[in-house]
Parts: structure tokens; sequence; C-alpha cells
């Protein structure tokens, strides 16, 4: 999608997620910017969405995210992360909550 990424990893408990985060995103700013993949300076957003899922649910995420153009077809982006931050009853600010690509 070109406003945001999905990302599916397992991970420890005693791993803080804005720690992994921090690595993946500096990892892959720094790859995108060396291969010259964008023009200027390619930034991501600095906030992000993280929801923990049940190993009975592995199935069901993956083909979510292999499926996820079709289903921004049908809903945006940002309507379905606002959805799932209620569903999940997450506190947030707006501020904070991502922007659609301008």
């Amino acid at each position: 999608m070109p406003n945001h990424v999905h990302v599916f990893i397992g991970y420890k408990p005693h791993q803080l997620i804005p720690d992994l985060l921090q690595d993946i995103k500096g990892s892959s700013s720094t790859w995108i910017n060396k291969k010259g993949f964008v023009n200027g300076r390619f930034n991501w957003q600095e906030s992000y969405g993280a929801f923990s899922y049940s190993h009975s649910h592995i199935d069901r995420v993956v083909k979510y995210i292999m499926n996820q153009e079709q289903h921004h077809r049908k809903k945006a982006f940002r309507e379905e992360y606002l959805e799932l931050l209620n569903k999940f009853e997450i506190d947030y600010d707006e501020r904070y909550i991502l922007k659609d690509i301008q």
C-alpha cells in the first residue's frame, strides 16, 4: 500500500515494541535512501500502531495482510485503523493518528 505497511512478526515478551519499531524504521529508512527508491529523503511518520494476536489467529492475520489492497478498496486505511483502536479500547490522541498521504 502506498501509505502504510503491515509487519507481522513474532517477538519475545521481554522485547519492547518501541525499540523493535525503532530498529525496523531505522534500518528500512537507511536501506530505502541508499537504494534511492524515492525522490528526496524517505522518512517514516513518527507514529505507529501495534496490535497483538494469539497464535491461533496467525492464518487470519496473514490472509488479511496478503489481501490488504482488496480490503482498502472497501474501507480507507485511516477509517479501519480508528475502528481497530476503538475495538481494542485503545485511548489515542488525534495528533498522533497516522496521516493519509496527500
